[in-house]
């Protein structure tokens, strides 16, 4: 999880709201609209789940999911470089 935070501490539009050992939950915004998000580290599956949603019901035309693609793969690249 702390590869996870240091690469969430470097985006602008992030920020931690809770931490607890294996959880973070995490607050992104863009300039109208805040989403939460959710990573749970999956020891049993070896995995980090993540849950993220808007605060509004309305769509954000694919602006959660592209983030989250973007946070993974900058985590996988992180990986990759340790």
């Amino acid at each position: 999880m702390g590869r996870l935070k240091r690469l969430l501490a470097r985006r602008a539009d992030a920020t931690v709201i809770q931490e607890v050992p294996g959880y973070l939950r995490v607050e992104l915004r863009t300039t109208l609209f805040v989403d939460d998000a959710e990573f749970l580290l999956d020891r049993e599956r070896n995995c980090i789940q993540v849950r993220s949603a808007s605060r509004v019901g309305y769509s954000d035309l694919g602006k959660n999911r592209r983030r989250m693609e973007e946070i993974r793969e900058a985590f996988r690249l992180a990986g990759a470089r340790s």
